[in-house]
């Protein structure tokens, strides 16, 4: 579908993009279009009387996405809207060095109203090299995990890269190494660079590899690029529009090497559509001409801990509730790795009494309203929580607009 084609959809049967573009000339650019809120859009997309569905939803799939448990971010696909989505996404799977007869071990999560299990195996399923599919998933005991892949001769694994150092370990504890092992695979979150080692010592010689870019609301963005070494760079997949807009002005960036934030317009997801919405990261492009990018990070609309993201108003929301009235004067959230795992780091402003009892507070408020996140603390996948005190001044801001930087990726690459 036509970028005008799809304003006009959503104009006339979205009562949320009806509002949001009533003051729009009939024929708007996409400059014209305001980039969605994320508030407003997921207020709209209820689960009874929805505002942002163009239509009722009759077939297809049902997923949820981030958000706590009293507000769950769900996201709604047709059966023609899945089938086009994981036929896209496995043309990136020869870039990434995928051959005929590959034996892959599918270990993302299943079950759950997860979408990752799911969407590799139909994206396997729909690839333009036939593979053979090993559907273990991310549940299963790390022994049955091995055994498996020994047992079968798996040459690809596909799974979240805090899932697949935890199996690497377990190989290295146990039987030493897996060569056979060629390619790795993974999506979710960022691989960075102290978890290569341990990959490498597992599975020598094999080729660390990203299966393509995606988020189940902002839907399939890009795919890798056949022999790039840096994972990170993908290629914009047909039938989306990708943004990369200036952090500060909101200007779409074109030259290559600078940063900004990723906003996405999905030209064929029509039933609940993404019409320039931001899907929370940074990148910058390598060739703007190719649509060729490199991922960067999180924006700040929400912090990717290993494989949870945690939305950054929900975070204030908990800080908000557990301080009981006390002078919170600002919220920042910092990304760390300690010990070769993710960290979520509240580093908080202002003058309080009883910082160990409030930070205590925080941590099980976290646990409650997501619970994914203690899921994987207890599972060793990720850090606990911490928790810093700046005081009145000690938050940093940008040096530029004098706001408050809300979210601090410190990890690198």
């Amino acid at each position: 579908m036509s970028l005008p084609a799809l304003v006009d959809l959503v104009r006339e049967r979205s009562p949320y993009y009806r509002e949001l573009y009533a003051e729009l000339p009939p024929a708007p650019d996409l400059s014209d279009l305001p980039i969605v809120d994320h508030a407003g859009y997921w207020a709209a997309n209820t689960l009874r009387d929805n505002r942002l569905h163009t239509g009722e939803h009759i077939g297809g799939l049902v997923f949820k996405t981030g958000g706590t448990t009293s507000a769950p971010r769900v996201s709604v696909y047709t059966r023609a809207e899945w089938r086009e989505m994981s036929e896209t996404f496995s043309t990136g799977l020869v870039g990434a060095g995928l051959v005929d007869g590959d034996r892959v071990a599918n270990l993302f999560y299943a079950g759950e109203l997860y979408s990752s299990f799911i969407f590799t195996l139909n994206t396997l399923q729909d690839a333009p090299v036939d593979t053979v599919q090993l559907p273990i998933a991310g549940s299963a005991p790390l022994e049955f995990v091995a055994g498996t892949l020994a047992e079968f001769g798996a040459t690809v694994l596909a799974a979240p890269p805090t899932s697949l150092c935890q199996l690497a370990q377990h190989v290295v504890d146990t039987v030493g190494s897996l060569p056979l092992v060629r390619i790795v695979l993974f999506s979710g979150e960022a691989f960075y660079g102290d978890q290569r080692a341990l990959i490498n010592a597992a599975f020598p010689g094999a080729k660390v590899r990203s299966i393509g870019y995606a988020s189940v609301d902002g839907g399939i963005l890009g795919g890798p690029v056949e022999g790039e070494e840096d994972a990170r760079i993908h290629r914009v997949f047909p039938g989306r529009i990708m943004e990369i807009l200036d952090i500060d002005s909101g200007e779409p960036i074109q030259e290559a090497g600078r940063p900004g934030r990723v906003v996405v317009t999905d030209l064929v997801r029509t039933l609940q559509p993404v019409v320039r919405y931001p899907v929370g990261d940074l990148a910058e492009w390598t060739d703007f001409e190719t649509r060729t990018f490199r991922l960067l990070g999180r924006s700040d609309e929400g912090a990717r801990v290993g494989p949870v993201t945690v939305y950054l108003d929900d975070l204030r929301s908990i800080v908000e509730g557990a301080a009981a009235g006390q002078s919170i004067t600002g919220i920042q959230v910092v990304l760390r790795r300690k010990e070769a795992k993710d960290q979520l780091v509240l580093r908080l402003g202002g003058t309080v009494t009883g910082q160990q009892e409030l930070a205590k507070a925080i941590a099980v408020s976290l646990d409650e309203l997501r619970p994914m996140f203690a899921d994987h603390v207890e599972r060793g996948l990720i850090q606990p929580l911490a928790v810093e005190w700046a005081g009145p001044d000690g938050l940093k801001i940008n040096p530029r607009t004098g706001k408050l930087v809300r979210l601090l990726d410190e990890r690198g690459a």
